[in-house]
C-alpha cells in the first residue's frame, strides 16, 4: 500500500514520505578518468563553496518546511576533503534549517588517501554515523589503472581507521568489469573487502560515459572494454558470493550485511530514497533534487553557483515535470533494481492499471525462462534476470504503455 493519497498524476505527496538531504562536495586532487561527476581539482574555491551552501539551505529549507528528513548524505567529488570543522558546521546548520528525525543516517564518502584515524574521529565527533570508503579495488594495478591516489595498503588502512574511530557502519566501494579482468582477480577483491567485514558493500561496473577520459580511449581504441560475458560472470560471481558470505544483494550494486531480525538495519537508507520515488533535497553544483513528480538540478559549475548564489538567486539550471507515462517507466525500472521487485498493489493503484493483466505473457515468459519470479504482489527479478534489467524493464514498459 502507498504511504498515503495518490494524486491523478501517480505521485505521491512529498510530506507524506521522509526525504533525503544531499550536499555536493565537488573538489577532488584529481579527476578519476571513470568519473562522470561533476568535480574539480581547484580547492581554492572550497571557502566560497562552503559559504554558497550555507546560503542555499536559507533558501531552500523553507520549501521543505512540511517535510521529514531521515538521511544526509555527502557526497561528491571527495567530501573527506572537508575538515570536521567544516562538516560539522554544515551539518549542524542543516538540523538546524531542516526537520530531521532523531535517527538520521547521516553518511560521508572518503577516500582512503585522503583520511587517517584522527579525521575519521573528528567526523564522528561532527555527527557522522556511516561512512563509505571509495576503495574501488585492492589490487594496486587496478588502482593504477583507475586514476586513484592511494595504495592497495592504504585502502585497508582507511577501512581499519575508520572502525578504530568508532564507525561501526562502514561501506566499501569497488569497481569491476576493467579491462581483461578475471573471476580470479575480482574474487581476490571480494574476498579482501569480506574479511574486512564492512557493514555495506556497493560493486560497480566500470562505466563509459560520455565526457570522461575512459569514454574518449575506447572510442579510439586505446581501452577495450571488458565483453558482456565476461561481465556477467563478474557480476554472478559478486552475487553469489557475497550472498554466500552474510550479504544481503538488496540493489543491483548493492549489498548489505544481513542482521537477525532487522533486515533492513544496514542497507542504505539515503540511497533508497532514489529507488522509491522519495523526496531528496539537494545542495551544491550539479546536485539533483526531487518532489513529488517535479525534479531539478543546480548549475554544474562552481562559479557559476557560487554567483548565482551571491546573487540572491537560486542556481538552479534546469528542471523537468514527469508526466505519468515517465514515472510509470521510471517505477518499473527503479522497481526492477530492487531485491523486493516491484509492488504490485501499490503500482496498479497508483498508475490506475493491472501490472500483469497488461504484461501477463511477457511476464509469465521471464518466469519461465528463470529471469523473474512471480507473485500475487511482486514482480522480481532474479540474480540473472538483473542482467537483462534493461531489456526487461523496455519490454514491461511496452506492454503497460
Amino acid at each position: 500500500m502507498p504511504p498515503g493519497p495518490v494524486a491523478k498524476d501517480g505521485s505521491i505527496p512529498a510530506a507524506k514520505k521522509t526525504a533525503g538531504l544531499y550536499i555536493h562536495v565537488p573538489f577532488c586532487l584529481s579527476k578519476c578518468p571513470y568519473c562522470d561527476f561533476y568535480s574539480v581539482t581547484d580547492l581554492k574555491r572550497k571557502d566560497a563553496y562552503l559559504a554558497s551552501i550555507l546560503l542555499e539551505m536559507e533558501k531552500v529549507s523553507a520549501k521543505w518546511a512540511d517535510t521529514a528528513f531521515d538521511s544526509l548524505y555527502f557526497g561528491g567529488g571527495t567530501p573527506s576533503l572537508l575538515s570536521p570543522f567544516e562538516v560539522e558546521k554544515l551539518l549542524k546548520t542543516a538540523e538546524n534549517r531542516f526537520r530531521f528525525r532523531k535517527d538520521v543516517e547521516v553518511t560521508l564518502e572518503a577516500n582512503p588517501g585522503t583520511v587517517d584515524r584522527v579525521r575519521l574521529e573528528g567526523y564522528k565527533t561532527a555527527g557522522v554515523n556511516r561512512i563509505v570508503i571509495g576503495v574501488q579495488s585492492f589490487s594496486l594495478k587496478n588502482l593504477a589503472f583507475l586514476g586513484r591516489i592511494h595504495t592497495d595498503t592504504e585502502a585497508e588502512r582507511a577501512v581499519e581507521a575508520a572502525r578504530r574511530a568508532g564507525f561501526d557502519n562502514i561501506g566499501i566501494d569497488l569497481i569491476f568489469g576493467l579491462p581483461g579482468q578475471s573471476k580470479g582477480q575480482w574474487l581476490a577483491d571480494l574476498k579482501k573487502a569480506v574479511r574486512m567485514d564492512p557493514a555495506h558493500l556497493s560493486c560497480y561496473l566500470l562505466s563509459y560515459a560520455p565526457g570522461t577520459i575512459f569514454f574518449a580511449s575506447r572510442a579510439s581504441g586505446i581501452i577495450t572494454a571488458l565483453p558482456q560475458k565476461r561481465q556477467a560472470v563478474l557480476f554472478l560471481t559478486a552475487s553469489e558470493f557475497l550472498e554466500k558470505h552474510g550479504y544481503l544483494h538488496y540493489e543491483v550494486s548493492n549489498y548489505a550485511r544481513k542482521l537477525s531480525g532487522r533486515p533492513d538495519a544496514l542497507r542504505s537508507r539515503h540511497n533508497q530514497k532514489y529507488w522509491n520515488f522519495s523526496p531528496y533535497a539537494g545542495l551544491g553544483p550539479g546536485a539533483h533534487s526531487f518532489r513529488k513528480n517535479r525534479r531539478w538540478w543546480n548549475l554544474k559549475n562552481i562559479n557559476a553557483y557560487v554567483d548565482q548564489i551571491a546573487s540572491g538567486n537560486h542556481p538552479v539550471g534546469g528542471w523537468e515535470r514527469l508526466s505519468t507515462s515517465q514515472q510509470l517507466m521510471e517505477a518499473v525500472y527503479l522497481g526492477l533494481r530492487k531485491r523486493e521487485g516491484i509492488d504490485i498493489r501499490d503500482f496498479d493503484r497508483r498508475f490506475g492499471v493491472s501490472f500483469y493483466d497488461c504484461t501477463s505473457k511477457t511476464a509469465a515468459r521471464l518466469g519461465q525462462e528463470g529471469w523473474a519470479t512471480l507473485s500475487f504482489d511482486r514482480f522480481c527479478l532474479t540474480r540473472r534476470g538483473m542482467l537483462h534489467l534493461d531489456d526487461i524493464a523496455q519490454a514491461l514498459v511496452v506492454g503497460l504503455s
